[in-house]
C-alpha cells in the first residue's frame, strides 16, 4: 500500500509560521484508524490535558509567533514546549514570559525555573505573582537576586502573599535588615521551616558552638545559610575548629562564614599548611586561621604553596593529597 501524503514532504503546510515546530506542520486527512502510526502518536502529542485537539493555525501558530517576537528561537520554543505543558494551549503564556524574562535575566535561567517550578505559567501574575514580586521589591531585592530566591525555592512567587509577608517577617526577627545582601539568605532559611523549627536550630546551634542568645544573633544575622546545614555536618565543624584548630566560639560568632566551607576540602587542608608553615618558620608573619580559609583556592595556592617550592618541595603534593580527604600527620620537607 502506498503511503499517504500526509506521511512525506507533500502533506507539510506552508501557511504557518517558519517558528512552528516540523512536527506540527503535518496535516494528516485520513481517519484516524487508517492514518500510519507516526501520525497517530503525532496527533496525540497535539492534544492538550484534556485530550482537546490543538488547531495549529489558531491556536499554536500564534503563540510560537508570539514567542518568535520575544527572541526566543526555535530551539528555544522547542524546550519550553514540554515545561509548559497545557499552557501551551493559551496565548496568555507570551505574556507571562515576556514578564518573567526581565526577572530572571536570560530564558536559561528562567528555564531552570520552570524546571523546578512549572506553575510559574499558570497562576495569575495580577493576582498572585506581581504582588509576591512587589514586596521582594519593598524588602531591597533586585530582579538578579529575585530570580536566585525563585530558582532555590521554588514557589516563591506562586505563594499566597500572607506565606511571602511571614517569610519576610521572620527574616526581619532574625535580626538581618531590608537592603542587607544577607536578606535573601534569611527568606531562603525560612522558606521551608516554621519558626518552631528554626528556634529548634537556634538552640542546637547555641549548644553546639557554647553560644549565647546574643553569639547566635550575630552569628545568623551575618551568614543565614547555617540555618540551612545539617545536625551532622555542624557538629563536624565545631570538633574540627574548636577541639583541633582552637578557635574560640566568639571567633566563629564574627566569622560565620566560617561554617560553610567544605571540612575535607578547604578547612581541614588549609590548617595543616598554616600549621607546617607555623612549625618549621616559614611564615614571614603571623598569619589567622580566616585570612587563609576565605581566600579562592588560587590566591591560597599562589599566597601559601609557591613560594615554598625549595623549602618545601613535597608541600603541593601533601596539600593535594590532604584535599582529597586523606588525613595527614604532618607535611614532609624532602
Amino acid at each position: 500500500m502506498r503511503p499517504h501524503p500526509s506521511a512525506g514532504t507533500q502533506g507539510l503546510r506552508e501557511d504557518l509560521p517558519p517558528q512552528v515546530p516540523h512536527q506540527f506542520r503535518r496535516c494528516p486527512r485520513l481517519p484516524r484508524q487508517a492514518r500510519p502510526l507516526h501520525c497517530r502518536r503525532r496527533c496525540r502529542r497535539r492534544q492538550g490535558p484534556k485530550g482537546t485537539l490543538l488547531r495549529v493555525d489558531k491556536t499554536l501558530a500564534p503563540v510560537v509567533t508570539g514567542f518568535a517576537g520575544l527572541g526566543l528561537s526555535r530551539d528555544e520554543i522547542a524546550r519550553l514546549v514540554p515545561l509548559a505543558r497545557g499552557r501551551i494551549r493559551c496565548r496568555s503564556i507570551v505574556s507571562c514570559l515576556q514578564y518573567y524574562l526581565p526577572i530572571f535575566g536570560s530564558f536559561e535561567n528562567l528555564l531552570r525555573a520552570l524546571k523546578f517550578n512549572n506553575s510559574l505559567l499558570r497562576y495569575n501574575l495580577v493576582r498572585r505573582v506581581k504582588p509576591n514580586v512587589a514586596i521582594l521589591r519593598e524588602c531591597g531585592l533586585g530582579d538578579c537576586d529575585i530570580a536566585k530566591l525563585s530558582i532555590a525555592v521554588p514557589s516563591m512567587l506562586t505563594n499566597n502573599l500572607e506565606r511571602v509577608r511571614a517569610i519576610v517577617a521572620c527574616a526581619e526577627r532574625l535580626g538581618v535588615p531590608r537592603g542587607s545582601p544577607m536578606f535573601r539568605h534569611a527568606m531562603h532559611a525560612f522558606a521551608f521551616d516554621s519558626e518552631e523549627t528554626v528556634a529548634a536550630k537556634l538552640e542546637y546551634l547555641k549548644k553546639t558552638f557554647k553560644w549565647s542568645d546574643a553569639e547566635v544573633g550575630i552569628a545568623v544575622s551575618r551568614a543565614p545559610p547555617v540555618l540551612t546545614k545539617s545536625k551532622e555536618m555542624l557538629q563536624g565543624r565545631s570538633d574540627f575548629l574548636m577541639s583541633e584548630v582552637g578557635l574560640e566560639p566568639a571567633y566563629i560568632t564574627h566569622r560565620p562564614a566560617i561554617l560553610s566551607y567544605s571540612l575535607e576540602g578547604r578547612l581541614r587542608p588549609r590548617y595543616y599548611v598554616l600549621k607546617f608553615l607555623k612549625e618549621n618558620g616559614l611564615l614571614e608573619r603571623e598569619q589567622s586561621y580566616y585570612s587563609a580559609v576565605f581566600v579562592t583556592e588560587k590566591v591560597f595556592v599562589e599566597k601559601y604553596i609557591c613560594p615554598q617550592k625549595e623549602a618545601a618541595p613535597h608541600l603541593a603534593e601533601d596539600y593535594a593529597t590532604a584535599c582529597g580527604g586523606e588525613v595527614s600527620t604532618g607535611f614532609r620537607f624532602a
